[in-house]
């Protein structure tokens, strides 16, 4: 079974909506890389950069500039990721519009119209949590929140995507039972990968990325001090720049162990849930549980080896939407998982 239909069997606006997706993963990747080259605030002010629509980039510009902002002066290499970035998010709203226009145009019972507004008043909401990303001054629990939500972005973009494809597994009635019991199993697989994308969020937000700078042990120890309370204190008051973190290396140690601790619960859970899939003994669910292990297998490796190699920029990015990809596979599975048809006396029921 290929993963997309053939033109004729997809629905209207198919193409509109998996262009969509690949400007989120672009805009998904900008996103990480600005806060990764800690560029969130390269930009003090929003929605214009030091008062220019693009960045200063003339002497005279950049001596106005940091006249205007004496505390946060212009840095070059921090200016241009957070303005490119707002773009292409700006770019993603308007495709999301034209989807919902063509959705509204091609209005019918089989053609998604609830969805595509849904994905448009939430990236809406996300580039309000953009804007206090800014004026907040890297609040974790905001630009927590705004991570998650270009996670969010992507994966109603790619249900969507699924919708239109209007592709559905089949399954003879001999595996039905198997089918009912794999549905809530599904579910909490995409559960356990939504929490460990947030205990990823919440460790780059409070730069806790290398709080265990070693590998299997953290701080040389299998259990390392940790500091739990501050760590997940969700209290954090308004105000500071967090630019760089605030919180003490016991905090961070604890935030960063907690994501380690959860990457091994997935990495299970997702191994056991791939032996279940393979026990439906239909080809296409095979075919999923293979790409949803090897995206898994290739996370894992990223994630080793950002430690390894001292956490180097481009293995962050890769990490991040490799943990994406992985959540795409999650929404795939558990979409064809929860519409597939049983198949009784040749007629799909």
């Amino acid at each position: 079974m290929a993963l997309f239909n053939t033109a004729a069997q997809r629905k209207a606006g198919f193409r509109l909506t998996f262009i969509s997706c690949i400007i989120a993963v672009i805009v998904l990747a900008m996103g990480v890389f600005t806060r990764l080259a800690d560029a969130g605030l390269g930009c003090p002010d929003w929605p214009t950069c030091y008062g220019h629509i693009m960045w200063p980039s003339a002497d005279h510009e950049v001596a106005r500039a940091n006249e205007a902002f004496p505390d946060m002066p212009v840095e070059h290499d921090k200016t241009w990721p957070e303005m490119i970035h707002r773009y292409l998010a700006s770019s993603l709203g308007l495709l999301t519009i034209g989807i919902v226009i063509f959705s509204l145009r091609k209005r019918s019972p089989e053609q998604p119209l609830k969805l595509p507004i849904f994905i448009l008043a939430f990236i809406i909401l996300q580039g309000m949590f953009g804007m206090w990303t800014v004026t907040l001054k890297l609040w974790p629990q905001v630009v927590t929140s705004h991570l998650l939500g270009g996670f969010t972005t992507l994966s109603l973009l790619w249900l969507l995507t699924l919708r239109l494809n209007n592709q559905h597994w089949q399954v003879p009635a001999i595996s039905e039972v198997k089918l009912k019991a794999l549905k809530p199993l599904v579910l909490l697989g995409l559960v356990i990968v939504i929490c460990q994308i947030a205990l990823g969020g919440w460790t780059t937000s409070n730069y806790a990325a290398i709080a265990c700078p070693d590998f299997p042990q953290c701080q040389g120890a299998w259990l390392p001090t940790m500091n739990f309370a501050d760590g997940f204190n969700i209290g954090q008051h308004i105000g500071p720049n967090y630019l760089g973190g605030t919180m003490d290396n016991a905090a961070r140690v604890a935030i960063h162990f907690s994501h380690r601790i959860g990457a091994m619960v997935t990495g299970l859970y997702l191994l056991f849930l791939f032996f279940k899939l393979r026990q439906l003994n239909i080809a296409p669910a095979r075919k999923a549980a293979g790409a949803m292990i090897a995206i898994l297998a290739l996370q894992i490796g990223l994630g080793i080896s950002n430690i390894a190699f001292s956490f180097p920029i481009d293995v962050a990015v890769a990490h991040n939407l490799v943990g994406a990809f992985l959540l795409l596979s999650q929404v795939t599975i558990c979409y064809l998982v929860l519409t597939t048809a049983v198949i009784r006396g040749g007629v799909r029921v």
